[in-house]
C-alpha cells in the first residue's frame, strides 16, 4: 500500500481507532508502537498507513497476549512465529466459543424454567408430554445433612457449569408407592451439550405426571399424595423414577416461594377406560 502523505495528530489517531491518547502515549514509551514522526514542537504525528499495524497489534491484545508477549513478536516477526500464534489462539477461541455456548444453554434453560413458573397455579398437576432427555446422575441418600463434601464432589466430577443447570433428586416409584422419602436413589443435572460422565442415564421420552409444591420441601411428600391418587383415579400406572427439581431458587427471596418439580412417567393400565378414550394431555388439577 502506497505510503499516505496525511499526517494524523494524537488526538486524531486515537479517535480514529476509538481508543484513549494515553495508551497511544504508553504504547510509544515502552517502543510497542511509535508514531510515525514527531515534530520541533514535540508532537506525534501518525499516518494513515500506521492503522493496519496498529489493529494488528490491538487484535493479539484482545487475544490476551500480554505486551511484553507482542514485543517480543514485534521485534522479529516471521511467518512460522504467527501461524503458532494464530494456532494457539484458534484453540483458545474455539474453547471460549463451547464455554460461551453452555453459558447461553444455562441462561436460556433458567428463563424458560421462570418463564414457566409464572404460568402455574397452586399445588398444580398436569400431564405433559416430554421428549427424551439426558441426565448426568450419581448415587446419594441424603441421609447426610451437610451437603459441603458432596458439592465439592460432584464440581469435580461434572464441573460448575452442570451444577448451574440445577441439582435435582430422584426416586424410585416403589419408594413413592411405600412412602419412603427418607432414601433416596440419588442426585442428577440435565446434562449440558458435549459435556461428559461415567454415569449417565436417559430420561424415557413419554408422558409425565407432574407435580409443582410450593414451599419447603418437607411439603413434598403431600404432593406425592395427591400424584399417586391423581394416577389412581385416572387409570394411570407411575413407572420408573420420579425426578424432583427446584425451579425458581435464583428469583426467590422468600424460601416459601421455592417451586419444586415432580415428574413421573405414566402408562395406562389395561381395561382401566373403555377401548379408544384418551387422556388429554396437559390436564390441569389445581
Amino acid at each position: 500500500m502506497k505510503k499516505s502523505k496525511i499526517q494524523l495528530t494524537t488526538a486524531q489517531f486515537a479517535k480514529l481507532h476509538e481508543v484513549n491518547k494515553r495508551t497511544l502515549h504508553y504504547y510509544d514509551t515502552i517502543g510497542l508502537f511509535s508514531p510515525d514522526t514527531k515534530g520541533d514542537n514535540g508532537y506525534r504525528y501518525y499516518n494513515f498507513s500506521q492503522s493496519i499495524d496498529f489493529e494488528y497489534i490491538r487484535m493479539l491484545k484482545d487475544l490476551n497476549m500480554s505486551i511484553e508477549e507482542i514485543q517480543k513478536y514485534l521485534h522479529t516477526p516471521d511467518s512460522d512465529s504467527f501461524i503458532k500464534i494464530a494456532e494457539t489462539k484458534e484453540k483458545e477461541i474455539d474453547a471460549q466459543i463451547q464455554n460461551l455456548k453452555r453459558v447461553r444453554q444455562i441462561l436460556h434453560a433458567k428463563k424458560e424454567q421462570v418463564k414457566f413458573c409464572d404460568t402455574l397455579q397452586e399445588q398444580e398437576i398436569r400431564i405433559t408430554e416430554c421428549e427424551e432427555e439426558e441426565y448426568l446422575i450419581l448415587p446419594y441418600d441424603f441421609s447426610e445433612d451437610d451437603f459441603s463434601d458432596l458439592f465439592t464432589y460432584i464440581k469435580d466430577v461434572w464441573s460448575i457449569e452442570q451444577i448451574r443447570m440445577g441439582i435435582g433428586g430422584f426416586i424410585s416409584v416403589d419408594r413413592v408407592l411405600n412412602e419412603e422419602f427418607d432414601d433416596y436413589d440419588g442426585i442428577y443435572t440435565p446434562a449440558l451439550s458435549g459435556s461428559s460422565s461415567a454415569q449417565r442415564a436417559i430420561k424415557p421420552r413419554g408422558k409425565y405426571l407432574c407435580g409443582y409444591q410450593k414451599g419447603a420441601w418437607d411439603k413434598l411428600p403431600l404432593m406425592y399424595a395427591r400424584m399417586v391418587s391423581f394416577a389412581e383415579e385416572n387409570g394411570f400406572k407411575l413407572v420408573g423414577y420420579a425426578y424432583e427439581m427446584g425451579l425458581n431458587e435464583f428469583v426467590i427471596a422468600d424460601k416459601n416461594d421455592y417451586i419444586t418439580q415432580i415428574m413421573i412417567r405414566i402408562e395406562e393400565k389395561r381395561n382401566s377406560r373403555e377401548e379408544g378414550t384418551r387422556f388429554p394431555v396437559e390436564n390441569i388439577l389445581p
